[in-house]
């Protein structure tokens, strides 16, 4: 196991979420429950199969999660392939530059209305 780049990993994450202001620390109010965070790894392969970057994501335990009580909706955090099968068809048919970019981190979602509590990483 690659100890270091994993350690990396995590700590661009919590870099990432520090910076955008995601959480600030406080003390559980009564009567508040904790979500539960968990760290998901994946490593990234080149074409030719060497490893290109290790990502951590720190990601909350949906399972712990009750709708009415911890959310009300839902949101999928991915593009539909008919949305962009669509979308390259109109650039193509109007001859449009068409790029792709990756986004390290992208919190795309507003200002929550609910009070989500979470416990430390």
């Amino acid at each position: 196991m690659k100890y270091k780049e994993w350690c990396d990993a995590m700590d661009e994450e919590i870099k990432a979420l520090e910076k955008h202001k995601t959480w600030e620390f406080i003390d559980l109010p009564d009567n508040k429950e904790v979500v539960r965070l968990k760290w998901v790894y994946k490593t990234k392969y080149k074409s030719d199969g060497s490893i290109q970057k290790y990502k951590a994501r720190l990601v909350a335990k949906e399972y712990m999660q009750r709708e009415g009580i911890d959310f009300e909706e839902i949101f999928a955090h991915v593009a539909r392939f008919d949305t962009i099968r669509t979308v390259l068809a109109i650039a193509a048919h109007n001859k449009w530059c068409v790029y792709q970019f990756d986004v390290k981190s992208a919190f795309l979602n507003g200002v929550l209305d609910e009070e989500v509590y979470v416990q430390q990483p």
